[in-house]
């Protein structure tokens, strides 16, 4: 594992060195998101890199068991981004569940406050009186529609005489 360590980049080791878990303790919910997307994106590229390199490396050696070996070190970086990213979504959830907890005692709270006990009816005006619909007939009136229903009402007697007539 110290091999792999040494053999990864300045900006890789520095990566996977944030994902510790006494560093992950000290960082807040928004810092681990960030933590959580830094992480995933690289793990997500040394992924990709070995699926590219085993799919090149299987035409060439003649079959996926002989190009297994030889894509070991790319491997081992993809497993290596994993257990960080492992790590920082265990820690991501656990923040996520305090902050969650956190939030619903604070509405809890807010909810038992004493204020005012009745809740507020309806606003009405003194003396207006709900007044009725002076339109008794909702049906629109304006020229299509007859048009429009006699039309259906035609097409469905010519299919009906086609019908007949067979």
């Amino acid at each position: 594992m110290d091999a792999l360590l040494n053999s990864l980049t300045e900006a890789e080791l520095l990566l996977v060195r944030e994902t510790a878990p006494e560093r992950l303790a000290e960082l807040d919910e928004d810092a681990l998101l960030d933590l959580h997307i830094r992480v995933r994106r690289a793990r997500t590229k040394h992924v990709k890199v070995y699926r590219r390199q085993a799919a090149a490396r299987v035409e060439e050696t003649g079959g996926r068991g002989k190009a297994y070996a030889r894509n070991s070190r790319t491997r081992a970086k993809a497993e290596v981004f994993e257990d960080a990213l492992a790590r920082v979504s265990e820690q991501l959830a656990t923040a996520a569940r305090a902050s969650a907890a956190a939030l619903q005692d604070e509405r809890l709270a807010a909810a038992r406050r004493t204020g005012n006990p009745v809740p507020p009816g309806p606003l009405t005006r003194p003396g207006s009186e709900r007044l009725e619909s002076q339109r008794l007939d909702r049906q629109p009136d304006h020229a299509g529609i007859p048009k429009r229903h006699a039309s259906t009402r035609a097409t469905g007697a010519r299919r009906q005489a086609r019908r007949d007539n067979r």
